[in-house]
């Protein structure tokens, strides 16, 4: 079978990857020389009506007689090319007794024949001749070229199966699939027929016998095979094993880039197939473990993309967030269950862990550089796919940052309203991210550019500020800090009277003045509405709360920025205050309710509000640091009539002093004290 040079073969494929010792430069794999068929391609039959003829080989006077090509008798048939004989559907005459492929020796075409211009080819077998008629010379093609894969398939599985050494196993294996590269059949059994019988070796117990040398020969032999079709789950697991084991292996790079490639751009569902995206995840592990592991899968998504503004491959986006989100819940399953089990924790790496888990959270940060993917990856990533105790990571929280931070940057609303939740009472990433949230780190700086970003949008503004009142703490708290977004979310809010209670109303607008330009801002928004200017006149609020994980600072910045000589009612609680905002607090003489719950405030703060707020009637101090010798003072609160001093240091001897003390004390809290 003729063959051509590789220089006519297709090498346009090109993977962005780092080979080892070279961490930046782009890798071009090389193409593995391989057999092609020259002339016309022919599909495979399974069956059709031919004329048949049966000659005999024996040597006497009267079969010569018999067999000369002027006395043939022919018979017609409907000829079946079964998995290991020819037969034919009425067996009668030539055809009584099928001809197995094991008996037949030879094909081949009849080359010379009479002026008749008959079209035969000449099966022979053990004890004489098939003589099969066609109609022209293509059809008799198409049946000898069927009839030589069929029994060429036939002979290699018998052969591969019988096989106990592993020499032989490979050698055979690579002459089968050469077979299927050369022959001039075009369908689709002529791939699929080795790849399903190298998957079924695969799984057999004569796969044992294949050395690791083997293995790497039946990669190289099996690679040209998926150059249009896809790897079985046998042979996907069979190279997973092979990414696992040998990592850094050339093999990786260059056989096995392609053939992720052409998963990522075809696969429709990796439901079907997770041994398939199995086998991605561990070529991807196995790219992060080349010198420089990060940067060269970076370059491995970048080139999946493209050098065009747009991906020429709309499956490859879905199916990359499906393998990272795949690998994301396995990473924290395995984590989980080393944790439940102490023998898996012995074997349990972290750093490892780590590794694969900022390999791909680096994935999606680099699939969002890309403006065409990235209202698709937001609409994937919306309804936060990720397992709870990834949620509650700050490894993985902060490593999804930079995504976050590229989606809800977009300008485009259908972006970067994907930050929000899913539907109404859903939380998002702009929830998850808020300052207090399980996800907050940075002190509201990431929530704040999604909040710039909202505000701004020419979509929902009024529906998304409604929504907003239940996040006004975390507002306040970011224009306390000098945060713009923040500060024209507030004017908005007011200006747009989403909020109805006039106390939350005067903190809102004593947030706005405590800045500069807060106070520009509602300067300008009070000469356009009449009635915030008399709502400031009428003094200062009754109740105030300040957002969790607020600051002495953020207090003292509050209360130094209007009236409140009104104020009566004050929650600190969650927030990060110390003692040290007390010299605040007995500032504000008309205060009665005070709530410290969770906060660091601590005996000498106490010691000092003791000896101001004499009007104190209610006062929180669950989970707070205070010990007996804070607590004391307390007994100059005359008016005191409520007390929580749950999860404290207080002793049975100072509860029982602070009884005898307080004679409006109605209600008292010392659970899990020594006092209980």
């Amino acid at each position: 079978m003729a063959t051509i040079p590789d220089a006519c073969l297709n090498t346009s494929s090109t993977d962005v990857a780092t080979s080892p010792g070279t961490p930046h430069r782009v890798y071009t794999p090389p193409t593995s020389p391989k057999l092609v068929a020259i002339g016309p391609r022919h599909k495979l039959i399974t069956e059709g009506d031919i004329q048949v003829c049966r000659l005999n080989h024996t040597r006497t006077i009267v079969s010569k007689i018999v067999n000369s090509k002027y006395l043939r008798r022919w018979e017609s048939h409907k000829i079946v090319l079964d998995h290991s004989e020819i037969r034919s559907t009425t067996p009668v005459g030539f055809m009584e007794s099928a001809v197995p492929y094991s008996s037949i020796e030879d094909v081949h075409i009849v080359s010379r024949w009479d002026a008749g211009q008959k079209f035969c080819i000449r099966i022979t077998i053990q004890d004489g001749s098939l003589l099969l008629q066609a109609n022209n010379a293509y059809l008799r093609d198409q049946w000898m070229y069927s009839i030589q894969w069929k029994k060429h398939m036939y002979r290699y599985e018998k052969l591969l199966k019988s096989a106990r050494r592993p020499e032989v196993l490979v050698k055979e294996m690579k002459n089968m699939i050469d077979v299927s590269l050369t022959t001039p059949i075009q369908d689709a059994s002529v791939y699929q027929f080795p790849l399903d019988l190298v998957s079924e070796l695969l799984q057999q117990q004569n796969a044992e016998i294949i050395s690791k040398d083997a293995h790497e020969s039946i990669i190289v032999a099996l690679t040209p095979l998926l150059e249009n079709n896809h790897p079985t789950q046998e042979i996907c697991d069979f190279f997973s094993k092979h990414c696992k084991n040998s990592p850094r292996s050339s093999i990786v790079i260059e056989l096995f880039t392609p053939v992720v490639q052409r998963i990522l751009k075809h696969n429709m569902d990796f439901g079907k197939y997770p041994r398939m995206r199995s086998f991605v995840q561990e070529y991807l592990q196995a790219l992060n473990c080349q010198n420089d592991g990060l940067k060269v899968v970076q370059n491995f998504i970048r080139n999946m993309h493209g050098p065009a503004s747009s991906c020429p491959h709309p499956r490859v986006l879905p199916n990359l967030v499906a393998v990272c989100l795949a690998a994301v819940y396995n990473l924290y399953e395995d984590k989980k269950n080393a944790m439940q089990d102490n023998m898996d924790l012995l074997q349990f790496d972290p750093i490892d862990w780590e590794s694969k888990l900022l390999c791909y959270v680096s994935m999606m940060e680099t699939m969002s550089e890309y403006t065409d993917w990235r209202s698709t990856l937001g609409s994937l990533l919306q309804p936060i796919p990720f397992p709870d105790d990834a949620i509650a990571d700050s490894l993985f929280t902060s490593s999804m940052k930079q995504t976050i931070l590229r989606v809800a940057g977009d300008r485009v609303c259908e972006v970067h309203q994907m930050v929000l939740g899913i539907r109404e009472g859903k939380e998002g990433w702009f929830h998850l991210y808020c300052p207090g949230g399980i996800a907050c780190d940075d002190d509201g700086q990431l929530w704040g550019v999604m909040l710039e970003t909202l505000i701004g949008c020419c979509c929902r503004r009024k529906k998304f500020l409604q929504g907003m009142t239940k996040m006004i703490g975390p507002v306040m708290l970011l224009a306390l800090r000098d945060n713009v977004a923040a500060m024209e979310t507030l004017c908005a809010m007011l200006e747009m009277e989403v909020i109805d209670n006039q106390d939350l109303k005067m903190q809102m607008i004593t947030t706005l003045q405590s800045t500069c330009e807060g106070k520009r801002m509602y300067t300008d928004l009070c000469n356009r509405q009449i009635a915030l200017r008399e709502l400031q006149q009428k003094g200062g609020p009754k109740k105030l709360t300040l957002p969790s994980k607020s600051t002495d600072n953020d207090l003292a910045k509050m209360l130094s920025s209007g009236s409140f000589g009104n104020l009566e009612c004050l929650s600190l609680a969650f927030t990060q205050v110390t003692s040290a905002c007390a010299h605040e607090l007995i500032k504000l003489p008309s205060l009665r309710y005070l709530n410290l719950w969770s906060t660091q405030f601590g005996d000498t703060g106490l010691q000092l509000i003791s000896e101001h707020l004499q009007k104190l009637q209610v006062l929180n101090l669950c989970e707070t640091p205070v010990t007996d010798k804070g607590l004391i003072s307390l007994s100059g609160l005359k008016h005191l009539r409520k007390l929580n001093l749950n999860s404290t240091s207080l002793s049975a001897l100072t509860f029982e002093g602070l009884k005898e003390k307080l004679p409006a004390l109605q209600e008292c809290d010392v659970r899990y004290t020594d006092a209980w």
